[in-house]
């Protein structure tokens, strides 16, 4: 239910979905009565998308969340397990498809190179609401790692979870870490604190390895405008979703904390 739920609630909610609509509303509105009405609600909403696709507004928005956690070396002591969050890789036609995410699946061959002890742990099954899943993510995860060399013996994928608490929960189950064991997370900078927050909440201590970075953590990324309003429309929806995403967490008990940091 919870499932459903989120994935409803985030489409209806987007900021950039909420914008489009109400454009729309604003066009209807232009002939009726109400139609000064539509064109101050018109020009709000293509206000705000102009300032989401090109102002560094996302940019900003999304610093402190991946400024929570720190960047880490490669090679930084022994590791027992490396964990993968699913959410940058499918199968289409039979191959490999990765998406803006795709650092979390490099991150995770080289580190699983720089440590050839360590499991190499893919979690992330399907997240499709209207339609069946035929191959997971874990699928692609599978083919990704076989085809890059590393041996089958050394991964473990779950194909079940749908999202970041499944991801925690049906991981911790999967594979039983050990006290004194140490098991790096690899997710999205932005997605760390909630991801962290999740882990630890399910009693799986793990240790953050955030990668997929989308500001740069210089000065620039408080003025400097995108050039492409996709990319700032799409930084944006991301931003908002998990921005919305900590405090959902957190008041459904999912979470250890509300803003989960080191």
């Amino acid at each position: 239910m919870f499932f459903a739920l989120s994935k409803i609630v985030w489409f209806l909610a987007s900021p950039v979905n909420l914008a489009i609509a109400g454009l729309a509303l604003a066009s209807l509105l232009a002939f009726t009565r109400f139609a000064r009405a539509g064109r101050w609600l018109g020009l709000f909403c293509a206000t705000v998308l102009v300032a989401l696709a090109f102002s560094p507004l996302s940019r900003i928005l999304v610093r402190p969340l991946e400024d929570r956690f720190p960047q880490q070396l490669v090679h930084s002591g022994k590791v027992d397990g490396i964990i993968v969050l699913g959410g940058a890789i499918g199968v289409a036609r039979e191959d490999i498809v990765l998406n803006n995410a795709a650092a979390r699946m490099t991150k995770a061959v080289e580190l699983a190179r720089a440590h050839p002890e360590a499991k190499l742990v893919f979690t992330g099954g399907g997240a499709n609401l209207l339609s069946q899943v035929v191959r997971t993510e874990a699928d692609g995860a599978r083919l990704l790692f076989l085809g890059l060399g590393l041996p089958e013996d050394r991964l473990v994928l779950e194909d079940q979870s749908r999202n970041t608490l499944e991801n925690a929960v049906f991981t911790r189950r999967l594979v039983d870490p050990k006290p004194g064991e140490r098991w790096l997370l690899v997710t999205s900078a932005w997605h760390m604190p909630r991801a962290m927050g999740v882990f630890r909440q399910a009693g799986f201590d793990v240790e953050a390895f955030p990668v997929d970075f989308l500001s740069s953590g210089e000065r620039a990324d408080f003025f400097r405008p995108y050039r492409k309003a996709a990319r700032g429309l799409d930084i944006a929806d991301d931003t908002f979703k998990e921005w919305v995403g900590l405090v959902v967490y957190w008041l459904a008990g999912y979470s250890d904390s509300l803003f989960p940091g080191p």
